[in-house]
């Protein structure tokens, strides 16, 4: 188990924003390792004390205290370095929807080393709505494109998650506009991030 803190680059954005597509194309190159928060809740082992404990709050409906989601987050990684999946030593780390707040942002800072916080911008508020709307109904999920659920889910972020952008020093983060073609957002997030990856690991193994 590594006690250096992980090398990290975090994923921000609005709902719709593209983090999980744009995570999920850097985890498949060699160099990058992408965890999204929903990665570290589908591995639950509900039979763990702490899976119980997670269950406890799901099953009625409430989200999972802080300091718990950092906990799980915690064990999750650590299986995933035992297992081999994550190499500490040549991978970057790109996190998705965790932290989600400025409390486990703080609870996470001797677990993980900030190089960059890539903010994925939609100053469309409107345009991604629709998006959004666009792909809940192509997903067939009725309920998730009702403007309101869509409308509450983009408060909850900016009530949430947009101070982390405010936690984070200015100088490490850095803008990609959201609203271009998810094949634009991927080349400038490339040639955000691809940089990083090679000054602290001098690029893919």
């Amino acid at each position: 188990m590594t006690t250096e803190p992980y090398k990290t680059v975090l994923l921000c954005g609005a709902p719709g924003a593209g983090k999980g597509t744009q995570g999920k194309i850097l985890g498949s190159i060699p160099g990058f390792f992408h965890l999204s928060c929903g990665d570290v809740f589908r591995t639950i082992n509900i039979n763990s004390e702490l899976g119980q404990k997670i269950c406890e709050y799901t099953s009625r409906g409430d989200l999972v205290p802080d300091d718990i989601t950092v906990e799980l987050w915690q064990e999750n990684m650590n299986a995933r370095t035992v297992l081999n999946d994550y190499k500490p030593n040549v991978d970057l780390l790109v996190l998705d929807g965790i932290p989600r707040n400025v409390l486990q942002a703080e609870l996470l800072t001797s677990h993980i080393e900030v190089l960059m916080v890539l903010h994925l911008v939609c100053r469309d508020k409107d345009k991604m709505i629709e998006r959004l709307r666009r792909r809940a109904l192509k997903e067939n999920r009725a309920d998730d494109a009702r403007e309101e659920v869509i409308r509450h889910r983009w408060d909850v972020y900016e009530e949430e998650t947009e101070p982390l952008l405010e936690y984070y020093p200015d100088e490490i983060i850095t803008e990609v506009d959201a609203v271009q073609s998810p094949a634009e957002v991927l080349s400038d997030v490339l040639g955000t991030v691809t940089p990083v990856q090679n000054a602290h690991f001098g690029g893919p193994s």
